[in-house]
């Protein structure tokens, strides 16, 4: 089967995927390790092991100590955490003509899940819980570290994919999963190895910033870190690939990518945005696609 994301995440990137693969400086028979410092869903880290069959290994790390928890749990003790989660399908959708009683269970583990006081896989269970339930999908907390999105409206979420997670736990055992700064990753990297990197992104207006997807917040500052040690690597001869909002898209007079990474090949390709709360704002627009990788340009 197809291994897809186990998680609803804003700004995954399964709809970009057909470009991503434009941009991959290998070929499918290639040997070499892939890198993702910013991991998500891991719609691109799927993506790779499904069809880069001789990568030598993967490292993944996120500064979302909840979600690499997670990672880790299907890696490690996928049994036990499909036992979880179809109970939670099973309570959760048994209540679909019962909104208020279906409402209490929700904000209920939101709540225990903020506590952070089960083990492991209870909180790994009560994380993806949350995901296909809440809003949109969407993860977001507030300075304390506590989720706090609310309920979603789905009639029968499927809460516990045992045949998707299975897959996903078998194509984890040979990565490497880590739980720290993206800059500790570059102690795996060599020559042969390829960066895809997918950080938060720059707002595109004042009231649209969706990354609040840790206590501390990916400012412009951090984009400027991430963007020296994207030099770094290039100095080392490490291909990288980039991710980010397309300002420019929104005001034609904001050219901080464009200044940012002005010596490197930057692409910008169709995406749509579908959390936005008012549907009026949500569709297509331009998102970036930048590269050390000199073998591909497009100008949209």
């Amino acid at each position: 089967m197809n291994l897809k994301p186990f998680l609803k995440w804003a700004g995954g990137k399964t709809q970009l995927l057909n470009e991503i693969k434009k941009l991959v400086p290998f070929t499918t028979s290639d040997s070499f390790s892939y890198i993702e410092p910013f991991v998500g869903s891991g719609a691109a880290l799927f993506w790779i092991l499904d069809n880069f069959k001789n990568i030598k290994g993967a490292v993944i790390n996120d500064i979302n100590t909840d979600l690499i928890n997670c990672y880790k749990i299907i890696k490690e003790d996928i049994n036990s955490l499909i036992n979880i989660l179809a109970e939670y399908e099973s309570e959760y959708n048994n209540l679909a003509h019962e909104s208020e009683e279906r409402k209490s269970l929700y904000y209920k583990n939101r709540d225990l899940f903020n506590k952070r006081c089960l083990t492991n896989v209870e909180q790994s269970a009560l994380f993806i819980f949350l995901n296909r339930t809440c809003y949109n999908g969407l993860y977001r907390v507030n300075r304390k570290n506590e989720f706090n999105v609310p309920q979603g409206s789905y009639r029968n979420p499927q809460i516990c994919n045992r045949e998707n997670l299975i897959a996903v736990s078998d194509a984890l055992k040979n990565v490497e999963i880590l739980n720290g700064d993206y800059t500790e990753t570059i102690k795996y990297a060599d020559e042969k190895s390829f960066f895809y990197f997918d950080p938060p992104y720059k707002p595109l207006s004042a009231t649209s910033s969706f990354n609040s997807y840790s206590k501390d917040v990916f400012n412009d500052d951090e984009q400027i870190r991430l963007k020296l040690f994207c030099d770094k690597l290039d100095s080392l001869g490490i291909k990288w690939l980039l991710s980010n909002s397309d300002v420019k898209g929104k005001d034609p007079k904001n050219n901080f990518f464009d200044n940012l990474f002005a010596s490197y090949n930057i692409n910008r390709v169709f995406a749509t945005r579908n959390i936005n709360s008012d549907s009026e704002k949500r569709g297509k627009l331009t998102e970036l696609l930048i590269t050390n990788n000199k073998g591909y340009a497009n100008v949209v």
